[in-house]
């Protein structure tokens, strides 16, 4: 099913959500200033040390985190806004380094929620993929995988999944797998991840699925190795011109 964009009259308040890579935690200390500085709905974060997370960023509350990651994933919302039904944590294919390191044992974080704004459902979700190590085969399993788990959070809801793709290679052809399944990828305006000659690219970007992305946008270099991102997001329609994504029951 394709969604398209509402109507002048129809405009629903956009949705902004940053992800960011925090470096093995080195860059914990810019979140404040991030969610206040872009008034963003949601942060969804990699490479965190859970339990240093605080509860609360700014106006934003922690949703969860992972529990057995050394590299680990969390999602925080703003209440006002949303509110949350339920939070899980996956764990994807493993790659010769997770086996070999243990870096990420869950790779994978989304929340169901309500927007108490528009009524709409909606599943937010952190992804960790694969090092570059392993096989773009490998890391396109993971985010095929992350999709359908998402689905088993509720089917027929919208879903935006951001985070570390590690895939700055041959993204057209992603790009065109991830349509043929149903969801669109969208880059962002600059290169996430510059600190490697050899590797640099489009490391962190989103895909959705009943959402319209208006924007991608690459932030200022902090303390990490990646750029944070932010995602500006619209509610779509389906083909009927109906607005897509009914809120779910509480569980």
């Amino acid at each position: 099913m394709r969604f398209q964009p509402l109507s002048t009259e129809e405009v629903l308040p956009l949705l902004r959500v940053i992800s960011y890579n925090l470096r093995k935690h080195a860059a914990s200390g810019e979140l404040v200033d991030l969610a206040r500085d872009f008034e963003i709905d949601a942060l969804c974060l990699q490479e965190c040390d859970t339990e240093d997370l605080p509860d609360t960023i700014g106006d934003l509350h922690l949703a969860d985190s992972t529990r057995g990651n050394r590299l680990g994933l969390a999602i925080y919302y703003r209440k006002d806004r949303f509110t949350a039904y339920e939070t899980q944590t996956f764990a994807l294919k493993k790659s010769l380094h997770d086996r070999v390191l243990a870096p990420a044992h869950e790779r994978l974080i989304g929340t169901r929620v309500t927007d108490n704004e528009t009524d709409h459902g909606l599943v937010i979700a952190s992804f960790h993929a694969a090092p570059l190590t392993a096989s773009n085969s490998l890391r396109r399993n993971q985010i095929h995988a992350a999709h359908a788990e998402l689905l088993s959070m509720g089917g027929g809801l919208m879903s935006l999944m951001v985070g570390d793709f590690n895939y700055p290679f041959f993204t057209k052809s992603l790009t065109a797998q991830m349509k043929d399944a149903g969801y669109d990828l969208t880059m962002s305006d600059r290169r996430t991840y510059t600190r490697y000659r050899v590797f640099k690219g489009h490391f962190d970007f989103a895909t959705s699925q009943g959402l319209e992305i208006e924007s991608v946008e690459t932030l200022p270099r902090g303390a990490s190795d990646h750029l944070p991102i932010l995602i500006s997001a619209e509610y779509g329609q389906d083909s009927n011109g109906n607005s897509n994504g009914a809120a779910p029951a509480a569980s």
